[in-house]
């Protein structure tokens, strides 16, 4: 029996069923039995790298991408949320607002072992209260509620470079097949995406610490 994963995960805070995803994960890493080690990767994935400063309305943006109302999508988000226990109000967050500053902050959480921590709280103000996650104020003040020096996250957040390393992160993990987020890889083996039930984290966890072999995919759907 192992008593060791390692998880890269990959997300975005302007994606809701990442939210939905990484409540259900995280409320699942909470079951694992205290001895077990989780080295856990949060990567960059940025669902439009060409969202404007600023933002663009949710609403005009999906009907323009889909040819229609959002409206059947976010019921049905709501409904997911509700199951995990989320008060997700899909039309109270009228702005997607660009995220290559959240995901720097995000990448520099893992020098604390907070990026589980900090991702999760971007996707909550994104959602469930409506915040600017691409604000640095914002950022440096979540940032400072974890521990990390608010001055030099409001500065670590706006720099170009960094900026331009988490553009790049995200379109490599596009073209080594990640599509659609958010996405979990298992021991460097065994993929999954999607907001998945409670029940089947549960059961990827029970079967990488049985070492029982993974469906012949790599794939748990």
């Amino acid at each position: 029996m192992s008593n060791k994963i390692k998880i890269d995960l990959f997300s975005d805070p302007a994606c809701p069923w990442c939210l939905v995803g990484l409540t259900r994960f995280d409320q699942a890493l909470k079951r694992l039995p205290d001895d077990v080690e989780v080295d856990l990767t949060h990567h960059a994935y940025l669902l439009d790298a060409n969202t404007p400063e600023g933002g663009e309305n949710a609403r005009q943006m999906l009907e323009l991408k889909y040819g229609q109302a959002p409206d059947d999508m976010w019921d049905r988000l709501e409904e997911e949320g509700k199951k995990a226990g989320l008060d997700l109000d899909m039309r109270k967050q009228e702005i997607r607002y660009p995220t290559q500053r959240a995901q720097i902050l995000i990448a520099i959480a893992k020098e604390k072992n907070k990026q589980q921590d900090i991702a999760l709280a971007l996707s909550r103000a994104n959602y469930l209260k409506a915040e600017d996650i691409s604000d640095p104020d914002f950022l440096a003040d979540l940032a400072g509620a974890h521990g990390f020096d608010r001055d030099e996250i409001f500065q670590l957040v706006q720099r170009d470079d960094l900026k331009a390393h988490v553009e790049k992160a995200a379109a490599d993990a596009s073209k080594q097949g990640v599509q659609g987020v958010p996405f979990f890889i298992f021991n460097e083996k065994y993929a999954m995406s999607g907001a998945q039930p409670d029940e089947v984290f549960d059961q990827v966890f029970q079967q990488l610490m049985s070492d029982d072999p993974m469906p012949e995919s790599g794939q748990a759907e």
